[in-house]
């Protein structure tokens, strides 16, 4: 396993960066932050307003893929990966709808990859 001081610096993080860039039509405020904790990797994504379909895909598919890349990249440093997509208004995203931070449930956007 690869070992950084740096945890804002990752394959995952690179590669979510990389691949939302090249799908969004506002590559310039794709915004990729990465924490490291005892559970694991968080990718916390924020995307133009505009461009959070393209993001998310038709049900979800194109944000699971990601999610299912993510597990590959994380299970070869053996890390657990989790990827949450922001609404840049504050709100997440569940479910393809926008709702209140404070709101429950979860989404094919809030699993988390068990590695």
């Amino acid at each position: 396993m690869i070992m950084n001081d740096d945890v804002t610096i990752g394959l995952d993080r690179d590669f979510v960066e990389y691949v939302v860039k090249s799908i969004v039509g506002q590559p310039d405020k794709v915004v990729v932050t990465r924490t490291v904790d005892d559970m694991g990797v968080l990718l916390t994504l924020q995307v133009a307003k505009e461009d959070m379909g393209k993001v998310i895909g038709r049900s979800g598919q194109t944000a699971k893929s990601i999610r299912i890349l993510l597990r590959v990249i994380g299970s070869k440093e053996n890390m657990r990966v989790n990827l949450k997509i922001i609404e840049p208004e504050g709100g997440e995203v569940h479910g393809g709808e926008i709702e209140e931070e404070s709101s429950e449930g979860g989404s094919v956007l809030d699993q988390e990859l068990d590695m």
